[in-house]
């Protein structure tokens, strides 16, 4: 695997025993697992009473590495000895290295699944509202004089199952121009893609 310069360090600090000892160790990578698999984001998995010695930064740095490898290693379907072997060149050693690998093999399917469940199509336009505004002051009680478009796209988001969301914003005339050129260009694309 091709693990980036700052993953790699991270990994190193985390393989160093001064810094984190066996049991601060195997508290991280469970965290680590569990921070990947929860659905809401909290900075609390962090507080845990083994972190305490640990530079906060440090900390983060290498909650981060882990769950870059974690990441990688389900992307990949990494094996046992790809694993080790990335381990070991980041100076775990053979205890660490067991102790990770037991974890990712209680986790990996669940990483997996949520690694599945991204969805890889964009979201589809089934219909388009627009209204024109216009302002003629801003808070500051200056006049401006500007028309801008308040735009609504209803779009069908196939990884949810075909549900339906409304997309909102707001542009300029030059802002639309652009937004509509670029639609057709994408649908000459698409044309010509076809026709092959």
């Amino acid at each position: 695997m091709e693990l980036s310069e700052s993953v790699q360090n991270g990994l190193q600090s985390l393989a160093d025993p001064v810094i984190f000892d066996l049991k601060t160790f195997s508290v991280l990578i469970d965290v680590a697992f569990r921070s990947l698999l929860s659905a809401h984001a909290d900075s609390s998995v962090l507080d845990q009473t083994e972190f305490k010695r640990v530079d906060q930064t440090l900390l983060k740095h290498c909650h981060t590495a882990a769950t870059t490898f974690i990441l990688e290693g389900v992307k990949q379907n990494a094996d046992k000895s790809t694993i080790s072997s990335c381990l070991e060149d980041v100076r775990f050693d053979a205890e660490r290295t067991e102790l990770f690998y037991a974890t990712y093999q209680k986790y990996k399917s669940d990483v997996e699944t949520l690694l599945s469940s991204i969805g890889r199509c964009p979201p589809h336009i089934n219909d388009l509202s627009w209204r024109l505004e216009y302002r003629i002051k801003n808070g500051h009680v200056h006049k401006v004089n500007e028309p801008s478009y308040l735009i609504s796209l209803n779009v069908e988001k196939a990884s949810n199952g075909g549900s339906l969301e409304d997309v909102n914003f707001s542009c300029t005339m030059e802002q639309l121009q652009d937004l509509v050129g670029k639609m057709k260009d994408a649908a000459k694309s698409l044309e010509k893609a076809t026709q092959l």
